[in-house]
């Protein structure tokens, strides 16, 4: 898309990115109205919050197991920007989900999930390294805080049903962040490789499709 033809298509009070992210999301969902969560913090980081990301969704998914599936929304360019018309990655070329089975301690929806999310932006933003598929990241402890789970890192996968998308900004990868053991964290630290990191993650898929993080599992 040249830059005419982003003018000619968006006003300023449009949110071109945004919109291709509500529009993925309705080929899954339909009208199926999400809990959209704003900045924690209640200020956007722009002006001066301390939260990189402008807000998640959560939606009840009952495919495979009930569960949680939130998706972030600011890692990728989300406003009228004619500059970036026709990029070839939207800003940071990505946007943070995860799955989540319920967890017996959280009370409503598990927006803790939504704080690791602006925890991993404030690296990405703060080093201007960026996370892709394949990646892990220890956690250096359970990734609930204060929770009594195995669960202390992830592996990065591409969203199973989201996928990648093009956007009037460029391609956006949605990014699952997918719960790991300390055994399977253990193991990856020893052979720290993007093929290892692609085996596990085909390994857990193979009884987990949707890779679905479970708290309690061992």
């Amino acid at each position: 898309m040249t830059t005419a033809e982003y003018k000619k298509q968006f006003t300023e009070e449009d949110t071109p990115g945004w919109k291709a992210i509500d529009d993925q999301l309705d080929k899954v969902y339909g009208n199926t109205e999400p809990r959209h969560y704003p900045p924690l913090c209640g200020i956007h980081y722009a002006i001066g919050g301390t939260d990189p990301i402008d807000g998640a969704s959560i939606y009840d998914s009952s495919k495979q197991v009930f569960h949680r599936h939130i998706i972030s929304y600011g890692m990728s360019e989300l406003y009228y920007n004619e500059e970036k018309a026709g990029g070839t990655f939207s800003k940071w070329g990505f946007e943070f989900t995860i799955r989540l089975a319920p967890f017996k301690d959280d009370e409503g929806d598990p927006t803790w999930a939504i704080h690791v999310m602006n925890n991993l932006a404030r690296y990405v933003f703060s080093s201007g390294r960026w996370f892709e598929e394949n990646q892990f990241i220890p956690a250096n402890g359970p990734i609930r805080l204060n929770t009594e789970t195995d669960i202390t890192g992830f592996v990065i996968a591409l969203d199973p049903e989201l996928g990648k998308i093009e956007t009037p900004h460029g391609e956006v990868s949605f990014l699952q962040l997918v719960g790991v053991t300390s055994a399977e964290l253990a193991q990856l630290l020893q052979n720290p490789t993007t093929e290892a990191v692609k085996e596990m993650i085909a390994g857990l898929q193979q009884n987990n499709p949707l890779l679905i993080t479970d708290l309690d599992r061992k």
